[in-house]
């Protein structure tokens, strides 16, 4: 019979296991902890919008739209999208369920997203991020929450050394269109220096020239005006506000007159969140208000402020953190005592206990593999049942981590987690153990 072949895994996608999911793990923990100490509320939102969804929201003219977004038709004839970020999905769910009435909210979600672009370390097609979005809240207190909570995740994690938060401000809508005219005539005058891509984002995203990294718009983008000779006195205040808030915070940060967002409906703080640890992709968390989102996608006139940040690129700074290991393992010591072995396994995982209850092999094989994962100190062996299942012999065996005689092994696991009381036990030095028989209440 022909072997049937194996699909391979999609180019671009990852299967997460062992090490990889317990750093997966870390970071979900450590979000979903400090996301509680700031009272955001999580939400979830579909994988997949209308195509509309995105293309309104992120803009016809970036990458992300013009190039990387997984979009396919329905059986309906329905263009639908693969969400490639977070936040316009949470824009458009504020709109449909009338959470305005609600506003501010403070939201916050993870999960898989989609881009097709070239995969490369800590960058792949199908990846993971963790986001949080304020909504309905004007006030740059809303700017300084969320990069306090975020601060505090990456202190959380471990990580804050060697991260610095960079800042910025695009202003209000009228700082930003005078920038955005002084910019435009700038790169217009060098035109003929300028890269192809740079080129075709003058006449639509000029903005988005100034974090170019080709070599041929460097120069041009460093002698382009900054934003300060054309800020509002409000749009002066406000960034003033963000800034005093995050130093009575202790939040460190350093000014970066380049960071922007190239749509239009950004205002006011931009910011990253930057390391030299991932090489030139060195951004981990990234965010900036976008007071005009929610009113793209046809909603009221609405103020917002989020960012994300990848869960991987997270994963590969943080510790490798412990595999986690049972508390107990219960192992029968022959066929006949199976079922008292299960028996005392589901009653201490009721109690909370971690258990390892082997599957296969013999009494010496299962103490070879308890072992292995180091049970917490205590092996627990069934060794007979009788007197009609109303009684069992039991050991209790304890490796370095614990001595023998802990409170005789904790009034022996505080009677199997309270499924049985003790007729009798005794220590068994030569053996290494603590002997019981045991009755189930």
């Amino acid at each position: 019979m022909a072997r049937i072949p194996t699909p391979g895994r999609v180019r671009g996608t990852q299967d997460i296991f062992r090490e990889e999911q317990r750093r997966f793990a870390r970071v979900l923990d450590a979000f979903d902890r400090v996301r509680r100490l700031y009272g955001f509320e999580r939400v979830e939102v579909p994988v997949f919008e209308d195509t509309a969804v995105f293309a309104r929201s992120i803009g016809e003219t970036t990458d992300v739209v013009s190039k990387e977004m997984y979009t396919f038709p329905d059986k309906g004839g329905d263009s639908l999208t693969l969400r490639p970020e977070f936040t316009a999905g949470i824009a458009r769910a504020y709109i449909t369920n009338g959470w305005q009435q609600y506003a501010p909210v403070k939201l916050v979600t993870s999960g898989a997203v989609f881009r097709y672009e070239r995969p490369q370390k800590g960058r792949y097609r199908q990846f993971h991020q963790i986001d949080a979005e304020v909504l309905g809240a004007p006030e740059p207190a809303a700017d300084v929450e969320l990069l306090t909570l975020a601060d505090q995740l990456l202190h959380e994690l471990g990580i804050a050394d060697g991260v610095t938060l960079q800042l910025n401000t695009l202003g209000d809508a009228a700082t930003r269109d005078a920038w955005r005219d002084a910019l435009v005539a700038h790169f217009a005058a060098h035109r003929g220096e300028l890269s192809e891509d740079s080129l075709a984002r003058l006449d639509k995203n000029p903005l988005r020239i100034l974090d170019s990294k080709d070599p041929r718009d460097r120069s041009i983008a460093d002698a382009a005006p900054g934003i300060d000779a054309f800020m509002s006195a409000e749009a002066g205040a406000f960034f003033e506000a963000v800034q005093k808030g995050l130093d009575a915070s202790g939040v460190r940060w350093t000014r970066n007159e380049r960071l922007v967002r190239g749509l239009d409906y950004y205002r006011h703080t931009a910011f990253e969140f930057v390391t030299d640890r991932l090489g030139a992709q060195g951004t981990v968390l990234a965010g900036g208000r976008y007071d005009g989102l929610v009113e793209s996608l046809g909603g009221p006139a609405t103020a917002g402020v989020g960012w994300a940040a990848g869960i991987e690129r997270l994963a590969m700074l943080i510790e490798e953190p412990a595999a986690e290991r049972p508390d107990v393992s219960v192992i029968p010591e022959a066929p006949s005592a199976e079922q008292m072995a299960t028996r005392i396994a589901a009653n201490l995982r009721r109690s909370g206990f971690i258990v390892d209850l082997g599957f296969r092999g013999k009494a010496k094989k299962r103490f070879e593999e308890a072992a292995k994962v180091k049970s917490g100190g205590r092996v627990i062996v069934a060794t007979e049942q009788f007197s009609g299942e109303n009684a069992a012999g039991i050991s209790v065996r304890a490796n370095q981590d614990h001595e023998l005689g802990d409170t005789h092994v904790e009034a022996i696991l505080s009677a199997l987690a309270k499924g049985f009381t003790i007729e009798r036990s005794w220590e068994n030095p030569r053996a290494g153990q603590i002997d019981a028989v045991v009755r189930p209440l």
